[in-house]
This record gives C-alpha cells, structure tokens and sequence, in this order.
C-alpha cells in the first residue's frame, strides 16, 4: 500500500494511476477521492470529538457518499444541477458535499450564518433544486415553498420531520459523470445586495490547485488536518478539506472556534497540519509569550533568545531544533503534535511568522482568491520570506500590470486555477478576466527576482477583518438607505494593530440637514447615530459590524455619478 504522497512529486503519483482509474491531465474531484480511497481505504478519512465521536475511514466515507449520491439520483438529480449545503463543519457536510460529486451535479456551498432572507436569496439565485442544512435552520428556509426546492436534508440527527444524511440511501445507479472542464462547485464571495458573485470552479481548476500545492509543502498519509474554519470558504474547503483528501490523511472537524475546545480537539486528534487566520495565530502566539513572561523576566529573555537562535539556525542551515527545545512550551497550546501551521485569508505580521519558525513550527502563509481556487502562491517550507506571501505554483504566470517607480502595480494571474467565471453575471466576469486568459486580481504588489511576491495593497474595496474575513463595504452601505438623519455613509476599514495588519470596520457619516438642527449639540448627535449603528449592526453577521464612527463635518466628494469618491474620503479622514 501507498505510504506516503511525497513532496513535489505529486505529477509522479499521478503518473501511476493515469490512463487506469483517471483519464487526461488531472483526475476529477470524484475521481481523486476515489483514487485515496483505493491507495488508502482504511486511514481514517473524517472524524469529529463534538458533540459525540463519529469517524469514517476512506472505505466507509466512500460507502456513505455512494448512498448519498444514490438517494439525489433517484429523485431525478444528477448532471447539471445545482445542490447546497450549508452548515457547521462535520463529517456530514463533508459526505453530502462529496455526495453531490458523486450523484455528477454542482456543489453550492454556503455561509451558514447568513441570515434566512440573505440565505434564500442565494439559493434563489443560484437555481438550486435541494438543500442541505443543519437540523435548527432547516424549518425556516424555503417553509413556504417560494424556491420550490424538491427537498431538504438534515445535517445533523435531530429533526424527525426530515430525513438525516447518514440515512440516505437508494437504488444503486451510474451517474453521467462529470469531466474535468464541468463546473463542479460555485462559491460565492459577496452579495446578497446587487447581482451576487458567484465563482464557477471547474474540477480542473480545483484539483490542480489541490495537487500542485504539493510542490512546496511535504503532506503525508498519515498527516491529521484541523478543520476550525468555515469550510464554506474557499482557503479552508481547499487547504484542508481537498488537500487531506488528495494525501490521504485524516481531517478533524471542530465546529466552534472556542479556544479551550479547539485545544482539546487538537491534542485529541494529535493534529499535525493546523490551517488558521491572522487572528488566531496572533493569540495563540500571545497567549504563549504572556504565559511565559510570567516565569519572570530572566526565563523570557534566555527563552527568547533561545528562540531567536533556533530561528537562525533554521534559516541558515536548514535544521530545525525548535521543537525539540520549545516543546513544553507548543504542549501548553496543543500543538506538540503540529507539524505545519497554514495561515491565510488576511494579511500576516512577518513578526508572527517568524515567532512560529523560531519554535520549530513549519509556518507557510500564502496568497490566493476565491477566483483562483483559491491559492496561487505559496512560501516554501525550506526557504521562506517572513515578508513575502511566497512563489507561484508551477504553470502560475504572473504580470505586475502599470508599475510604479518603486515597482508595485496591480497583480494580473494566469493558470490551471483560475476561475471560468461569475455565475449568471457576463459583466462581472469581462471586467476582471482577460481574454488572454489573465485575471485581475485587484490587488497591488511586486516580484522580486526569485518570483517571491510581495503585496502592498489592494485596489479594490474589500476589508480583511481581523478573522480574516473579506467584507464589501457597499453592503453594509445599503443598510443605511432607510435612515433619513444619514445624508452620507461611506464604510472603510482602519488599521487596529498596524503590526499585525488587522483591520477594524469604521462608518464616517455626513448627517442629513434635519438632524444637524435636530441634534445641535455633538455629543447628543454622536449618540444618536451610534444608536443608527446599533440597530445596522443587528442586522449584520458578526465579522461585519461597525466598530468605529467619525463624524463628516462636509459633504463627502463624490463623482458626477453621485457615487462617494472612496478613496478620496479615506485619505481625508485617515488620522481623524
């Protein structure tokens, strides 16, 4: 049997089963997981702790998906069809998305903290004829039948009205198999408000980017991934979900980010890849430090120290002593187990890097977007740069478009990962993909000579919060629309921790004539549009909600279009 994927050789591995059990340059989604199967049938595949233990081998996961994919084929499911799930992270969600894959329709995963309104307006959109939804949401959606979805599934084993998905079966049938060029899911990066975004991931464009991550990071069969993040988003569905997959390696899921459950579940899985956002390395590696500046400053000092000379020699000599003298200390936060911690989804402080590196951590963080499978760039274990987001994959071309005088321009993409384009919006698609097949990324960098990539900004709107979510400010904006004392809202994003490069979300607003001779006094009207945000804030998912207010004491600049001149606002009220 097949021990271990080696590292960088993954055209090797597949050189073994092509023309056998796949056909062509790549092997579908379907065609990978059944490739692990076949070389790994009994290393355990899904496994949660919480809230009572359930695993599945290879062999039994692929056994439940087949039963799955029976159940939706024969209701008359199959090729073309768009089905979503939409839940917390469990083996369930992962086997009745596989499912779907199987049964040879399109996969819409969704964000399960979406509310009922937004939630349906994202299954009406995207044509989807069934639903997969944990137990407590599933009575709400679609109650009075105004998507007319054929059916809805269970997630989880608590609801007697609906069938669970760990029951599903059906007669056994073949479906019309997809091909590598077929859309085998679509994501969606924004919108509830105007036309929704929605991404079409062909199976090419995600299992070439699952396999070709390989080249610069060693995944082994025996490799246990962490899935903490929202496996609805591209960086977790593809970094953890497909890659633990492709290696055949186990995967945990836990569903609450709570630290103290996160730790347990990570020592209790012995966890040896660990994939998180800025946020979440930021405090585990505080917690870490502050734990031991309380020893005294005598024992943090040699320990930094110690630190730093574990980190020049890994650098240098390519020897990695971290973790043999830091290891009571990753054991404090479950990570004596670990062998490499993936960041993304945000930009990183290189000083959080380099902190993980000196323990003896392999940390690699990357760059990607959702329209790109979402990862194009990866920091290579043995020779990484704190302060770059790494090197492209192999067959990844990359164009540094209009550079300015210190080189930084906007960063254009070409490779077997880019998206086939927005669902349902042509417009959308033309203005960011090229026809030379290039796409635009929106966001602004350089290469250096060696092809490290180094970001500088972003050109398009999007704020990256602190959790590393993407947040599209004209969103938040529309909530405003029904507040007459609100003449003007524009929504930025303010550094919280310009060290580690964490962004907050900030209101500045121009109030309406009216309330400024309402609310002649400033305080009284700083309280009553902090009680406008309040009631906004309600109405927003967590990551979104406004945490700072600035008073406009103009009109905003805007365009002969009548739209705010963003940037123009940004520079203006940047130190106020």
């Amino acid at each position: 049997m097949e021990k271990r994927v080696k590292r960088g050789d993954y055209e090797g591995f597949l050189a073994k089963y092509r023309g056998i059990d796949f056909n062509g340059e790549w092997p579908t989604l379907v065609e990978m997981f059944n490739l692990s199967a076949k070389v790994y049938p009994n290393n355990k595949c899904f496994e949660c702790f919480n809230p009572t233990h359930l695993l599945f081998t290879f062999a039994e996961a692929k056994k439940k998906i087949e039963e799955v994919s029976y159940y939706l084929m024969s209701l008359g499911l199959g090729k073309g069809d768009k089905i979503a799930v939409s839940g917390k992270n469990s083996p369930e969600w992962a086997i009745a998305y596989f499912g779907v894959l199987f049964a040879g329709a399109t996969i819409v995963p969704l964000d399960i903290t979406y509310n009922d309104k937004d939630l349906t307006t994202l299954l009406k959109f995207g044509d989807v004829k069934y639903l997969f939804i944990d137990g407590d949401r599933i009575d709400a959606i679609d109650k009075n039948n105004e998507l007319g979805l054929m059916g809805k599934i269970s997630l989880e084993p608590t609801k007697d009205d609906y069938k669970y998905v760990l029951d599903l079966t059906g007669p056994k049938a073949e479906p019309i198999k997809a091909v590598g060029t077929d859309t085998a899911a679509i994501l969606f990066t924004s919108g509830t408000t105007g036309t929704p975004k929605g991404v079409m991931l062909s199976h090419n464009n995600m299992v070439s980017d699952c396999y070709k991550a390989h080249y610069y990071m060693p995944l082994y069969s025996d490799d246990v991934f962490y899935a903490i993040l929202p496996l609805h988003h591209a960086y977790t569905m593809l970094a953890v979900f497909m890659e633990s997959i492709s290696c055949g390696a186990n995967l945990v899921f836990g569903k609450k980010l709570v630290v103290s459950q996160m730790l347990k579940e990570l020592e209790k899985g012995k966890v040896t890849m660990f994939l998180g956002v800025p946020l979440l390395f930021n405090k585990i590696i505080a917690a870490l430090l502050a734990g031991v500046k309380k020893k005294g400053i005598v024992v943090y000092g040699f320990i930094r120290f110690m630190m730093g000379f574990s980190g020049l020699v890994k650098k240098l000599f390519k020897v990695n002593i971290g973790k043999h003298l830091f290891g009571f200390l990753l054991k404090k936060v479950s990570l004596q187990y670990n062998r490499v911690c993936i960041c993304g989804g945000g930009p990183l402080s290189p000083k959080t890097f380099k902190l993980f590196n000196e323990l003896g951590i392999d940390f690699v963080q990357g760059y990607g977007l959702t329209e790109t499978s979402p990862i194009t760039h990866l920091n290579p274990i043995d020779g990484y740069i704190e302060t770059s987001v790494g090197k492209p994959f192999p067959g990844v071309e990359v164009k540094i478009v209009d550079p300015d005088e210190t080189g930084n321009g906007e960063i254009y993409i070409k490779g077997s990962m880019v998206m086939q384009g927005y669902y349902k919006n042509t417009e959308a698609t033309d203005e960011v993909l090229m026809k030379d097949g290039f796409l635009k990324t929106g966001d602004v960098g350089h290469e250096d000579s060696k092809h490290y990539l180094y970001l500088t900004g972003r050109s398009r709107n999007i704020i990256v919060t602190e959790g590393g979510k993407n947040v599209f400010p004209e969103e938040i904006e529309d909530h405003f629309q029904f507040y007459t004392d609100v003449e003007q809202v524009c929504i930025l994003g303010y550094i919280i921790n310009k060290e580690e490069k964490s962004e907050g979300i900030r209101a500045i607003i121009y109030p309406s004539s009216e309330a400024l001779k309402k609310y002649p006094d400033m305080n009284v009207l700083k309280n009553h549009l902090t009680d406008i945000i309040t009631n906004v804030n309600k109405e927003l998912q967590s990551y979104k909600k406004i945490t700072k207010l600035t008073i406009a004491d103009k009109p905003l600049e805007m365009t002969s279009t009548k739209k705010i001149k963003r940037f123009v606002v940004s520079q203006e009220y940047k130190d106020k």
